[in-house]
């Protein structure tokens, strides 16, 4: 798991050849549609769901990585 991975998405979900570890998803053109697409890409990947909100506050490649380890650590915790 890494950054590079959640930024590899923003790059096939904005069509752009590279995006940035702080680079912001709105900033680069990304909308709400292309969000839940983002948001979609990363459920599969990652096996965590997140929610649109989480995404908001955090739309950067680097910001969205560390939800995602956070979410997975809380998962572990659980078990």
């Amino acid at each position: 798991m890494s950054v590079t991975r959640v930024a590899s998405i923003f790059c096939r979900v904005l069509q752009v050849p590279d995006v940035e570890a702080n680079a912001d998803f709105f900033e680069l053109g990304g909308d709400s549609l292309l969000g839940t697409r983002v948001l979609s890409a990363i459920s599969r990947e990652f096996f965590v769901e997140l929610s649109f909100e989480e995404f908001v506050e955090n739309p950067s490649p680097k910001a969205l990585y560390g939800r995602v380890v956070d979410t997975l650590k809380d998962a572990v915790q659980c078990v």
